[in-house]
């Protein structure tokens, strides 16, 4: 059977189902999935250098922001 996100196995009642990949250099970007819902990713074009978050709301699952804060140029 397919998983939330792609993962391995389904998770329990009452916990969300997430999968977060790192990118490699500027090859591969780095994608959030979250309840089987791409939150970024290269695709999205929302995503950028250094850490890239996504803040959801931990009771009801919604996405409240996606940023990326690039830890290079400071």
């Amino acid at each position: 059977p397919r998983h939330k996100c792609g993962n391995q196995k389904s998770c329990p009642q009452n916990y969300f189902a997430f999968k977060i990949i790192s990118g490699a250099a500027n090859v591969v970007g780095p994608s959030i999935c979250f309840e089987d819902s791409v939150l970024m990713s290269s695709v999205k074009n929302n995503i950028g250098r250094g850490l890239n978050i996504a803040l959801v709301n931990g009771t009801t699952g919604k996405l409240l922001k996606t940023d990326a804060f690039d830890m290079y140029s400071g």
